[in-house]
């Protein structure tokens, strides 16, 4: 064990090349170090990564109250989650690339603790538009969660990627859920306002763990901030996957927003009428979807991720069926969201495993690319579920989500180049890829 890690011995085979000079008989055999990060490392990461993305969702179980507050109407205050949403994916393109470039441990410090003033800033707003900058702020720089995933990968080694993934995965998908949740029980306790303080301080603590535990990453790339967007562009122009992986989760992740954004709605009103935390309590069965993030990792590694993939989309269309019917009986409704949230998390975990084999010194690049595009899918979904509610209700929510994994299965239908081909990294070695 050696700084952290835990490392074997994997012997080299000593490979003859045409016209060089035999390798002597007495020379000892080559070995490499394989390294892969321990349990308490990934469970660290998981719990990062689930406690800063959860900032994005914290609002959407509060928009009743947030109405209230700042007597505004439904298709306006849902632009708040939008605009997060929106923040986020700016993040996503503009900041996460750094993570190639710049030394992680450093990064991640510097974007947790402004995180950690406009999540304080939010909290304290007097009105509503100061409300939405701090929420657009905290929103880009919360994309610390896509900087730790692909630093996760990297520590992996090449056969057990996609579990390592699906694990620090598990934490920021639970995240996602349970900040509805959390958010709700607080919120009845002391108010919308101490939900924000109290992830403000929650940020402040994990830059200090992060910044004294981390183990420093060296930079992958080199050149100006410039240079390097340039080269993320390239890499959507280069990679068909990365542009269909991109897509596909843009738009599982747009029903899971629409439907989301908008239940609390639903659940507030007759024939449930739940309080703030009946409603967050609801947020909690959806959590039960994080378990099979880790095991999508493991399909992926095993080659099943283009299977996967349709099985989620066809799971997805079939949960927005469910939430109609859910409409007037909770028993239903909660197994529709629970049918939605194992569909985009295992879609999420082997599109993610699919990418990250592309080119291995491009990781945070390629990772900005596919979150950026799957939160920009969510921002339109929530807005979309905001208007449908406003508009048609229930119904037309639940019909239009429907809509967007109906047109990924039919993009999926038209992909010729992952049925039998695997994807092999840029640098063109083996990294134990499976089919997409």
């Amino acid at each position: 064990m050696e700084d952290g890690f835990i490392t074997s011995e994997v012997p080299v085979s000593t490979l003859q090349i045409q016209g060089a000079s035999p390798t002597p008989t007495t020379a000892p055999t080559p070995r490499r170090t394989v390294s892969g990060p321990p349990g308490w490392l990934v469970i660290l990461l998981a719990a990062s990564c689930g406690l800063t993305v959860a900032n994005l969702y914290y609002a959407q179980p509060l928009l009743e109250m947030l109405q209230h507050t700042f007597h505004l109407g439904e298709g306006t205050i849902g632009t708040l989650v939008t605009v997060t949403q929106i923040g986020y994916a700016a993040g996503m393109l503009l900041l996460v690339p750094l993570g190639d470039r710049l030394e992680n441990r450093r990064l991640v410090s510097v974007l947790l603790v402004i995180v950690t003033v406009a999540m304080a800033a939010a909290g304290l707003a007097p009105s509503f538009p100061l409300l939405l900058v701090a929420a657009m702020i905290a929103g880009a720089t919360s994309v610390v969660a896509q900087i730790l995933v692909p630093f996760a990968a990297d520590l992996a080694p090449d056969h057990t990627r996609g579990q390592v993934v699906g694990r620090v995965m598990s934490g920021l998908l639970a995240g996602i859920l349970l900040s509805r949740t959390l958010g709700s029980m607080l919120a009845e306790v002391a108010g919308w306002r101490m939900v924000y303080l109290v992830s403000a301080a929650l940020m402040g603590i994990l830059a200090l763990t992060l910044r004294l535990t981390l183990p420093q990453r060296t930079p992958t790339a080199k050149g100006s901030y410039g240079a390097l967007l340039r080269s993320t562009a390239s890499l959507v122009r280069t990679h068909a996957v990365l542009r269909r992986r991109a897509l596909y989760q843009a738009a599982m992740f747009g029903a899971f927003s629409a439907f989301w954004t908008t239940v609390s709605y639903v659940l507030s009103d007759a024939p449930f009428h739940y309080s703030q935390l009946g409603i967050g309590l609801f947020a909690l069965v959806g959590a039960a979807g994080a378990l099979v993030a880790p095991l999508a990792g493991r399909w992926a590694d095993r080659g099943h991720g283009r299977t996967v993939t349709a099985a989620g989309f066809l799971l997805c269309i079939c949960a927005m069926g469910l939430a109609v019917i859910g409409r007037h009986d909770i028993v239903v409704l909660v197994v529709a969201a629970v049918l939605l949230d194992l569909a985009v998390q295992s879609t999420l975990i082997v599109g993610q495993h699919a990418i990250y084999q592309l080119d291995r010194t491009a990781r945070a690049r390629l990772n900005s690319i596919y979150i950026g595009t799957f939160f920009i899918g969510g921002a339109v979904g929530s807005q979309v579920g905001a208007l449908a509610f406003h508009f048609g209700g229930w119904t037309a929510v639940a019909g239009s989500a429907a809509v967007l994994p109906a047109l990924a299965l039919l993009l999926w239908l038209t992909d010729r180049t992952g049925r039998s081909v695997d994807v092999r990294p840029a640098d063109g070695s083996d990294d134990g890829c499976p089919t997409i």
